[in-house]
């Protein structure tokens, strides 16, 4: 069995593939990669290396040559870039006739109302068309998401929201890479759809424990999503991410990412890491990147 994994040098892929390289020969693993020399330090461990770029189609024929499972993780950009680069990687997926293919999704993306779910579930129905047998990993929020705001409050500003009580299942990037690990190599996993997801909290519930790791009370302050937008301008936040954190609020505040699911406790045979030790983990590696 080869397994490989695009956008292996990003912040997911790259914690997927350390997973899988504590359980999986070497031998049967691979990456496809835009840049191979980010890769470098995979290929000293064993890994194949292979050139794949979604926005080039003629490099993905050999890079999933060979392949029987394939994970997807999802890309960025506008939607017509997006989609372009993903029908590229399914039709080569396709023409390569790799037995299975998982993707990174977001929750509930074929009903949900949330911005980013239009271009996931069009992603989505690019493999069903495929008629490859697959897995849709619905991931909620990366915990991670919030370091920006993390930092915010350690510098002693509070924490800025729209999002009302809209409930979130924050869970860190680790925990949803080793639910992509196991489904990678564990069986019974065609054809189906993970909402993967931890405890729904809301920003209140958060900051809470927030508080409780780092000893005083976080106050929380809740705006409207003008304000919100005006707070963004003034800590020099780029327009464009403004944008994106804007609507990404309003869909919390909608209820868009509470979606009830033990699906992450399931592929990952655990509970998913609790949230003060999460929190506390992205604290300690802020600290060190900083010093």
């Amino acid at each position: 069995m080869k397994i490989l994994v695009t956008g292996a040098t990003g912040k997911l892929g790259s914690k997927v593939m350390e997973t899988l390289l504590k359980t999986v020969p070497v031998s049967q693993l691979a990456v496809s990669v835009r840049n191979p020399e980010k890769a470098e330090g995979l290929r000293a461990r064993g890994v194949e290396v292979r050139h794949g770029d979604f926005g080039q189609p003629e490099t993905l024929d050999s890079a999933f040559s060979g392949i029987d499972r394939l994970l997807i993780i999802s890309t960025v950009g506008d939607h017509e870039t997006i989609m372009r680069q993903h029908t590229n990687a399914v039709v080569a997926a396709q023409r390569a006739q790799v037995k299975f293919i998982a993707y990174t999704s977001v929750t509930n993306a074929s009903e949900s109302n949330l911005f980013l779910a239009p271009a996931h579930r069009a992603r989505e129905d690019a493999i069903l068309n495929t008629g490859i047998p697959y897995s849709f990993l619905r991931n909620n929020w990366y915990l991670e998401n919030e370091t920006g705001s993390i930092q915010g409050v350690m510098a002693g500003a509070p924490w800025i929201t729209s999002a009302g009580t809209g409930k979130v299942g924050w869970a860190p990037q680790q925990d949803y890479a080793e639910a992509a690990a196991n489904v990678l190599t564990g069986s019974g996993h065609e054809n189906t759809v993970y909402e993967l997801s931890g405890k729904l909290m809301t920003q209140e519930e958060l900051t809470s424990a927030l508080g409780t790791v780092i000893g005083k009370v976080v106050p929380v302050q809740q705006v409207d999503d003008a304000t919100y937008t005006d707070i963004m301008k003034g800590a020099e936040v780029p327009e464009t991410y403004i944008n994106m954190l804007v609507n990404m609020q309003k869909g919390i505040r909608d209820g868009e990412l509470e979606i009830e699911s033990n699906d992450l406790e399931k592929l990952l045979g655990r509970p998913s890491t609790p949230i003060n030790e999460a929190l506390n983990q992205i604290i300690t590696l802020s600290s060190q990147i900083e010093n």
